[in-house]
């Protein structure tokens, strides 16, 4: 590789923060790494399918700008200049919001910005393009009749899970610095999981959302990113208020990257193999069990123990297959053909829900909440696998199609703590023998982000996240 190839790899996969600081320094420009993520977008995108719409034009003349602020000593914001991508589910100006569907037009309305993408375009971010989903988000890995399949930079075999899973796969190749992705039931944790990421789903109405999600109070809009410091960087913005959102946390200015050199001394940590039911891969088991050991080498009390919730695995079904049917409700008949046949089938499922079955969800999720907190009376933070499995045949739904029905069978330890609107985080920690990474899920109190933050910045700091230099592709010499 040339003197100049490295150079331009190492801006792409350079953590925000450092670019920040070589901006001030005026030893490297926006230009320059804007200019070096789209050559990386045009050699290793093909490859995995990660982008929705890509929008060089634009965003250069925003590097352009961001230059010429940086050059004056002006930079307007937390991430001036920083190549970040959008998923295609949430709103911003002057794209198409086609939410991986065919039944979404190209030619919609596009005037108005997501309170996210809002924020972080105030900020100075350069906004690169977007990332692929699932049709609307329904499910945990990301392939639509829009976009065909995304697949997985450690082996493109296989999935990088979802619905996030095109901004997991940018992360992970380098093909920007910030993502913003959705977790409605894992889809920011699952993909980073599976990807080998850092992805923090945030408390729910920490970060202000708009407009409300068709599966209600269970989806949040999170960081991903390949550093625990640059998801707490993008926070930054992210929280800050919107009049939109409704159901919106009263906003509190704290700085989330302060604090996380604190570690994990004295903490009391609850360490969940299985939650107390989940068929975990051996495998998996020993990587996140050697995780769950380095807290307590750091000084953290680590316990295992389970907190004590059997499955709610039908209470977050009836949830979400109630969003999926009001969801395709305002959706023709003709359209309805052209939809992913699974959507269509966890809409019908819901048909046959009553009234008192979905206040009986409810129920079961206020006393599901319950118990985490009682949980949180005694542990300040409770670590599980993220996933069960490592990542399985791109293009499928399920990891095992004659055994389940669908996706949130093989994701039990993620939608536990959507319903339960807790922060909760995913960190890379370690790879199995066939290369694939393994998460460890970091959860924290409602409300207790930064410590999640902190937890995970602990964890990285002896355990460095690892990225693929380029997209794996078994059987062909020189894919990575």
């Amino acid at each position: 590789m040339s003197d100049l190839s490295e150079k331009k790899l190492d801006l792409c996969y350079m953590p925000a923060s450092q670019l920040l600081d070589l901006y001030e320094w005026k030893t490297v420009s926006p230009v320059d790494v804007a200019k070096a993520v789209f050559d990386r977008i045009r050699e290793v995108n093909p490859a995995v399918n990660a982008f929705t719409l890509v929008t060089e034009e634009k965003a250069m003349e925003a590097a352009r700008q961001s230059e010429a602020r940086w050059q004056r000593g002006e930079a307007i914001g937390a991430v001036d200049g920083i190549p970040t991508t959008i998923k295609d589910i949430v709103l911003s100006k002057d794209w198409p919001t086609q939410r991986g569907s065919v039944a979404t037009p190209v030619d919609q309305p596009h005037d108005e910005d997501a309170p996210s993408v809002a924020r972080l375009r105030e900020h100075g971010a350069v906004l690169i393009g977007r990332t692929a989903t699932p049709e609307f988000g329904w499910k945990a890995v990301t392939d639509s009749p829009l976009s065909g399949i995304t697949r997985n930079p450690w082996n493109t075999t296989r999935t990088p899970g979802g619905s996030s899973g095109g901004a997991s796969v940018a992360a992970a190749l380098g093909m920007g610095a910030l993502h913003i992705g959705t977790d409605g039931g894992g889809s920011v944790r699952i993909p980073a999981g599976f990807t080998g990421i850092f992805g923090f789903k945030p408390s729910f109405g920490r970060v202000p959302a708009y407009p409300s999600s068709p599966f209600g109070s269970v989806s949040h809009v999170g960081p991903m990113t390949r550093t625990v410091a640059d998801a707490a960087l993008m926070m930054n913005p992210l929280i800050e208020p919107d009049s939109r959102d409704f159901s919106c946390l009263p906003y509190d200015p704290w700085d989330y990257r302060s604090g996380l050199e604190l570690g994990v001394k004295h903490l009391r940590i609850g360490f969940s193999a299985n939650l107390g039911y989940v068929d975990v891969d051996p495998e998996i088991a020993l990587l996140v069990a050697d995780a769950a050991q380095v807290f307590a080498d750091l000084g953290a009390q680590v316990e295992a123990i389970n907190p004590g919730f059997l499955n709610p695995l039908s209470c977050f079904n009836h949830i979400w297959y109630t969003g999926a049917r009001r969801l395709i409700s305002g959706y023709s008949k003709e359209q309805q053909k052209h939809m992913d046949p699974g959507l269509l089938q966890i809409a019908e499922a819901a048909e046959r829900f009553g009234l008192d079955d979905y206040l009986d969800a409810v129920d079961a999720r206020a006393a599901l909440s319950l118990t985490m907190n009682r949980f949180h009376d005694t542990y300040d933070l409770l670590l599980t696998p993220t996933l069960p499995i490592a990542a399985f045949a791109a293009g499928q739904e399920l990891a095992h199609p004659t055994g389940q029905n669908h996706w949130p069978e093989w994701t039990p330890f993620s939608y536990p703590f959507n319903l339960t609107g807790q922060p909760a985080c995913s960190v890379p920690c370690g790879f199995t023998a066939d290369g694939l990474p393994a998460g460890l899920q970091i959860v924290g109190p409602k409300h207790g982000d930064p410590l999640v933050l902190r937890a995970a910045a602990a964890f990285e700091a002896v355990r460095p996240f690892k990225m693929p230099t380029g997209p794996i592709t078994p059987g062909i010499s020189g894919s990575n």
